[in-house]
């Protein structure tokens, strides 16, 4: 359907698109009869890997007008301290455990619910990184 053409360092590659609407099966696993082709609005996009490093971020436009802000790799998070009720700019240092996936951990990719250790101290992540542009978390 809908196809993108990287140009890698030796040659072009094809990456098939992702497509989010209806798959044709029930959650029993029984076939559905689409009444309908596949749609652009239901087009999705490769996800998004957060890493630890020199900030990178890359500003797409979703479907309304609104924008995304894709980040590829930070160095900082804001950090909230609930004692204090103060929010710092502290450097990430490295991560600790992530429940989404264990090898996160050792590729050091920082999604939602991951934990990270700051300057401060270990917190934990409460922002969708790779979409919103930022790392926030609240020390734990």
């Amino acid at each position: 359907m809908f196809s993108k053409t990287l140009n890698t360092h030796h040659s072009k590659m094809v990456v098939m698109s992702i497509w989010q609407g209806e798959k044709g099966r029930k959650k029993t696993g029984g076939l559905i009869s689409l009444m309908r082709k596949k749609r652009l609005a239901e087009l999705g996009s490769i996800p998004v890997m957060t890493r630890i490093g020199a900030e990178k971020k890359k500003s797409q436009r979703t479907k309304g007008g609104s924008f995304k802000t894709k980040t590829f790799s930070t160095e900082f998070a804001n950090v909230l301290d609930r004692k204090t009720k103060q929010t710092k700019r502290v450097k990430i240092l490295d991560v600790v455990s992530n429940p989404a996936n264990s090898d996160f951990v050792r590729m050091k990719i920082i999604t939602k619910g991951v934990v990270i250790k700051t300057e401060l101290g270990n917190a934990r992540v409460l922002s969708r990184a790779s979409q919103h542009g930022s790392v926030n978390a609240v020390l734990v």
